[in-house]
C-alpha cells in the first residue's frame, strides 16, 4: 500500500509532537525541523485538529500538541483517518465491476495493513530507533542527507 504525502506529513507531525509532549509547539518549528513547507503543514495540522488528534492554541504563545498521550495514539488511527476509506485500486472502469474475485482479498489486505499499524503507538515509533528521540528533540542534528536516516 502506498501512503499519500499528506499522511506522511501527518505522521511526521505526530512524531514530532510525541517527542515534545510537555509543551505546545509552533507549526513553524515542526516545518523547520522536517524541512517542509509551513503552508502544507498548516493543512495537515488543521485536519488532525478536526479529527481530534491534536489540540491547537492560537496566539503568541500558541501552537499544537497531541490531544492525548503519544502512548495512547495508534499509528493506524492516524493513517486510517487521513487516508479515508478509499479502495486500494479504482475498480470503476474495470469490466469485472461487481463480479471480481479480488475485491475481498484487497479489502482483507487493507484491513491487515491497518491492524499491523494499530499495534504501534506514536510513542512506540518515537522510541523505536535509538536516535529518533534525540533528533526530534534537536539534541543531535538530523542527517544532512535525509536518505541516511532510513
Amino acid at each position: 500500500m502506498h501512503l499519500s504525502k499528506f499522511t506522511d506529513y501527518a505522521l511526521r507531525v505526530c512524531l514530532y509532537l510525541g517527542a515534545h509532549q510537555e509543551r505546545r509547539v509552533p507549526i513553524s518549528e515542526i516545518a523547520q525541523a522536517h524541512r517542509l513547507s509551513q503552508s502544507n503543514l498548516m493543512k495537515v495540522v488543521n485536519q488532525l485538529v478536526d479529527g481530534g488528534f491534536l489540540k491547537s492554541t492560537r496566539g503568541r504563545t500558541g501552537g499544537v500538541q497531541l490531544a492525548r498521550p503519544a502512548a495512547e495514539l495508534r499509528v493506524g488511527e492516524v493513517v486510517r483517518y487521513i487516508e479515508g476509506d478509499t479502495n486500494l485500486v479504482d475498480c470503476s472502469s474495470c469490466i469485472l465491476v461487481g463480479a471480481c474475485g479480488l475485491v475481498r482479498a484487497l479489502k482483507g489486505a487493507k484491513e491487515a495493513f491497518y491492524q499491523s499499524l494499530d499495534q504501534f503507538s506514536v510513542a512506540d515509533a518515537v522510541l523505536a530507533h535509538p536516535r529518533s528521540l534525540s533528533i526530534l528533540q534537536g539534541s543531535v542534528p538530523a542527517p544532512a542527507d535525509l536518505s541516511e536516516a532510513r
